[in-house]
């Protein structure tokens, strides 16, 4: 009965847990083990099946199943990641290798910028507004995507902030990560002559609005639009993100990074 006491303590009992595959690719983008000081109590493979589960399921950290590592543990070493920049590290150089794997550069040329405004709870209504024309009182997630839906940049703010001002947010600085980008698409939110004319000064950026037909009636899939609202739609299948409930809106923006990284690992180990 051993390996059932291994497999309990990796967590591999839970959909949400690494498989060998997707583990053998994490491994290369972890820190090295420190071989100084005392050991660790805990695999970080069963650490980080413990986030992967909570990010999942949308439970609070306090109610950890008690075949995870303490949630002490798991929340220390999730907001070590933070702190250290580990998790961006990680989610950029997965998002490179998944470009590698299906052919594109490593660098995107076109990208694609939306925002949606998600509802808050009590401990994380102080930092909110509200939208008025979703009728809604939380936060707003600003994302820049590539043309396969991988984040290139995330910013929170509350929900009365308009596109136009928080996409300066999201864009602020973009131009020396993202060297070969050229050209952003959008919807009518980010139309002006004020917002394409910063754009284009901040890092030679083209804004082109994909304007919706008038004439048209009922949903319609928009060229290049459709893909951030695809990540989206990822986003909201982890119950975590469905709303915004952490304190903190660092915390928010890292959990999203999390999301992104859970799934590419799913496709790097489908895959290999």
């Amino acid at each position: 009965m051993r390996w059932l006491g291994t497999l309990l303590c990796l967590g591999m009992t839970y959909p949400s847990s690494l498989s060998d595959t997707e583990w053998d690719h994490l491994q290369c983008y972890l820190p090295p083990t420190q071989t100084r000081g005392r050991p660790r109590s805990h695999s970080l493979r069963a650490i980080l099946n413990a986030i992967f589960y909570v990010l999942r399921t949308g439970c609070p950290w306090r109610y950890l199943p008690r075949d995870f590592p303490p949630w002490q543990t798991v929340y220390y070493h999730f907001r070590r990641f933070r702190l250290s920049g580990m998790w961006h590290l990680i989610l950029t150089s997965l998002r490179t290798a998944e470009r590698q794997r299906v052919g594109r550069d490593t660098q995107p040329t076109a990208a694609i910028i939306d925002a949606q405004s998600m509802k808050t709870v009590g401990q994380s209504a102080p930092i909110s507004g509200y939208d008025g024309h979703k009728n809604l009182k939380g936060r707003k997630r600003h994302l820049l995507v590539d043309s396969l839906g991988l984040p290139l940049s995330v910013y929170l703010t509350p929900a009365d902030v308009q596109e136009r001002a928080g996409a300066r947010c999201l864009l602020a600085g973009l131009k020396a990560l993202v060297p070969r980008l050229k050209k952003i698409f959008s919807d009518g939110a980010y139309s002006g002559e004020e917002l394409a004319r910063w754009c284009e000064e901040e890092g030679g950026w083209h804004l082109e609005v994909v304007e919706r037909d008038l004439q048209s009636k009922g949903f319609e899939v928009l060229p290049k639009r459709w893909v951030v609202e695809r990540t989206f739609g990822w986003l909201s299948r982890n119950r975590r993100l469905v709303k915004d409930y952490e304190r903190r809106v660092q915390t928010s923006e890292t959990l999203i990074e999390v999301a992104r990284i859970r799934l590419l690992l799913r496709r790097l180990g489908r895959a290999a």
